[in-house]
């Protein structure tokens, strides 16, 4: 049996494959099942008990040194057609081109507005999308009976009527307040969540950005001024503003910001209802309440806040008509917007 064992270890030094078919075909004449070293291993029981560790261990070797030789000639070959397919390629040929992705239209925009109002000293902040109830209306004065707080008009997570998907990025000027002292100047980028139908003028997740300062002596006309220095700077130095009452919980005395529909030159349209004018922020006074909810002297500070929707301001800079489209990544839409880089 020694003298077959050392047979078949010469054979396997000495095979030299002419093809890589050739190797698995070995490997499975040896090691396969029904191989040459599974007739040995039958062999093998047959033999007195005091040959069977000496056996044994030549068995051992000759198993190992198969399996070793065969994974070697394996990986040999693979090199080498590695080596030949890369040999192949035509240097001559020119390259191709990368082609590079746009940047989606919301960032494009957003990115805009976070320049312009860095220009006025304002920084970004940022807070969580899942938020309590604290920061998202009891700390800006909404009142327990508000729609806001309902369901059909919010997203509670798992029913908790004390989490929830954040519905505006006032949570983050909360936030900011609870962390700083006056004065403060901060712009507030981000995504929110509302429970409302989809349609080319809504949707339930949307981008907002909103603006808050505080500080001594701060006034409505400050706020008016910046206001329109920001669309001017966005939509042209054409463009027109009006502000029109309204009403907010955090906000006293509250307004609406239209700008002149870019869209049809103030002559009327559908995306501005034929009014010319299209509405793009609610702002106002920040509340006393709101103030001293965060521990802010309304005696000593005042201040304004501000919020739009990115969306919005897309529409109006680009001349988007559906507010789906920024939800769908169609590569047609998106690509539009690559020359915007």
């Amino acid at each position: 049996m020694t003298d077959k064992i050392n047979e078949l270890l010469r054979r396997v030094e000495e095979f030299k494959p002419k093809a890589a078919a050739e190797i698995e075909e070995f490997r499975i004449k040896i090691l396969g099942k029904k191989g040459e070293l599974n007739a040995l291993m039958e062999d093998f029981k047959t033999v007195a008990p005091e040959l069977k560790r000496e056996l044994g261990q030549q068995l051992n070797r000759l198993k190992n040194e198969a399996t070793t030789r065969i994974n070697a000639l394996r990986e040999e070959w693979q090199n080498a057609a590695a080596e030949n397919a890369a040999s192949e390629d035509d240097l001559t040929r020119p390259g191709t081109a990368e082609h590079l992705g746009s940047r989606h239209p919301i960032s494009l925009v957003k990115n805009q507005i976070v320049e312009v109002f860095s220009r006025l000293g304002y920084t970004v902040a940022d807070g969580p999308e899942i938020e309590d109830d604290w920061h998202v209306f009891s700390a800006l004065n909404f009142p327990p009976e508000h729609p806001a707080r309902d369901m059909q008009d919010t997203f509670f997570i798992e029913k908790d009527p004390d989490i929830l998907l954040r519905t505006h990025t006032s949570s983050i000027q909360v936030r900011t307040m609870e962390r700083q002292k006056p004065p403060i100047r901060v712009i507030c980028p981000g995504r929110v969540f509302r429970n409302e139908a989809i349609s080319y003028r809504a949707h339930c997740i949307f981008h907002q950005i909103e603006g808050l300062y505080i500080d001594e002596g701060v006034s409505f006309a400050d706020m008016k001024q910046s206001l329109l220095y920001f669309a001017k700077e966005i939509f042209g130095e054409q463009t027109r503003i009006r502000m029109r009452p309204s009403y907010f919980p955090f906000t006293e005395p509250s307004a609406e910001v239209d700008v002149s529909c870019n869209l049809c030159g103030g002559k009327g349209c559908p995306v501005c209802k034929g009014t010319g004018w299209l509405e793009i922020m609610g702002c106002g006074m920040v509340d006393p309440n709101v103030l001293k909810a965060n521990d802010i002297d309304p005696e000593k500070y005042s201040g304004f806040a501000f919020g739009m929707g990115i969306e919005r301001v897309a529409m109006l800079k680009y001349g988007v008509k559906d507010l789906r489209l920024y939800f769908e990544n169609d590569v047609r839409f998106l690509h539009q917007f690559d020359e915007a880089l």
